[in-house]
């Protein structure tokens, strides 16, 4: 080694100064370049780890992890997630997303928490209510619709307050200016008989059914039937109350749906706290789990829509909550569903995306090993993967999204699906309903 290095500097020694200046020049570029990269490197780590404390709140930890997992305060180092297993395979995600978002009143509601969860800002909410106290009126069963700008923000609010009153609140700067509806028609129940002939959705609008009570018919038949899976020549028929004015439908409510899939008959009924029960006033919706692991483990990154990057002042959606976990913590399906991604998937790490019915569907993400298949059914409560670390991450963590139709919502405080069924009073008037109106279902 020594007599290479004589050799190398009785070379450099013999060159020509010139030779001499251009030679020293370029070692120390190289050395300049050698030493810059790693600092640039922490440098960019150093970023990322701040901006990950800053978007942490453990004010809002939810219990208490392991120890191991309070060392790993993993975080999405990018949270411009594709929306991939998300979207209508019927209409396509774009006739959802454009659409209002609606949502149907029910025990404990106020519109705080029922806007809240779809990432509503507190503060557009305390302005809207602040200026309007009737929403504070709310009731079981009312349906509530809204639209939101491009940054999020709340641009109106419609209040089906009954079926002939609406209400509806558009802004206009700081204040929520109110309009009233009052509807004058009658209203009459229509059957609607079709049969299908490609898509539900197309054979409905055939056979007379608008877009939107279309929709309805797959949300009341979501927990017992896969529309994906429906034969030609399946047959249905669908009982709507519309109100008639000058002769056009100017509003409607679903009463109760018949659908018959080769020997098997389903049925649904609207009952008056604005859900769909069985002929038996026995609950469709099937329930969730609130948490995707058997712990509660600590939030590292909460759900914000409209976060701002505090590196790039962009507003860049984290469209799910962030748990710390240490790699290989069970992960589990929150509901009843089948598994429609299982794979790698770029910034998502290993990935798996799970419908719900046709309402909802639930996203994990980072994991370490997929322990589903797509086309695999799922129980509640079924573990489904190991957590870990894969993909644009900082560190060990489960990122966990729940879509409520084709929109993210926080998994922490959306109003998840019950189970349960009608009872005392209000079954025994369900059931005197039902004999009423299934009569009406007959199917041509």
């Amino acid at each position: 080694m020594q007599q290479i290095v004589k050799t190398i500097v009785l070379v450099y020694n013999n060159l020509p100064k010139p030779h001499k200046i251009m030679l020293g020049s370029l070692t120390l570029v190289t050395l300049a370049v050698a030493v810059w990269r790693p600092i640039a490197y922490h440098e960019q780590e150093k970023i990322e780890r701040t901006e990950s404390t800053i978007l942490s709140t453990p004010g809002n930890s939810i219990s208490t992890a392991t120890d191991d997992a309070d060392d790993t305060a993993g975080d999405d180092a990018n949270e411009q997630f594709s929306d991939e297993g998300v979207s209508d395979d019927e209409n396509g995600a774009d006739a959802t997303a454009n659409a209002p978002h609606q949502y149907v009143v029910s025990n404990g509601d106020t519109l705080s928490t029922i806007l809240n969860q779809f990432g509503i800002d507190s503060s557009d909410i305390a302005l809207l209510s602040n200026q309007n106290k009737a929403l504070g009126g709310l009731k079981i069963g009312q349906s509530l619709s809204w639209t939101t700008d491009e940054d999020g923000g709340l641009k109106t609010l419609t209040w089906e307050v009954s079926r002939r009153e609406t209400r509806t609140y558009t802004r206009e700067g700081d204040v929520f200016r109110e309009t009233k509806e009052i509807q004058e028609g009658k209203w009459k129940n229509d059957v609607v008989n079709g049969v299908v002939d490609g898509s539900f959705t197309s054979s409905a609008l055939s056979a007379g059914l608008t877009r939107s009570e279309a929709r309805e018919v797959t949300k009341a038949l979501q927990w017992q039937i896969d529309f994906r899976r429906l034969r030609k020549g399946d047959r249905f028929a669908v009982l709507v109350s519309r109100e008639m004015l000058d002769g056009k439908s100017q509003q409607s409510q679903l009463l109760g749906v018949r659908l018959q899939n080769g020997d098997n008959d389903y049925y649904a009924f609207r009952a008056e706290d604005g859900r769909y029960y069985d002929s038996n006033a026995s609950g469709l919706e099937r329930g969730f789990l609130r948490f995707p692991t058997i712990k509660q483990f600590r939030v590292s990154s909460p759900f914000n829509p409209r976060r701002l990057n505090p590196v790039t002042g962009r507003i860049t959606a984290h469209k799910g909550v962030d748990f710390a976990m240490p790699l290989g913590t069970p992960v589990l399906a929150v509901g009843d569903g089948e598994v429609i991604i299982a794979k790698f998937d770029g910034a998502a790490g290993n990935f798996i995306a799970i419908r719900h019915g046709r309402q909802y569907t639930t996203r994990y993400m980072h994991l370490r090993k997929l322990l589903v298949k797509p086309g695999q059914k799922v129980k509640r409560g079924d573990r489904i993967a190991l957590s870990g670390n894969t993909g644009r991450s900082t560190g060990p963590h489960l990122h966990f999204e729940f879509w409520d139709n084709q929109r993210p919502v926080n998994p922490l405080t959306a109003k998840l699906p019950r189970s349960g069924g009608l009872s005392g009073k209000d079954r025994s008037e369900y059931i005197a309903m039902v004999r009423e109106l299934k009569p009406q279902l007959k199917l041509n």
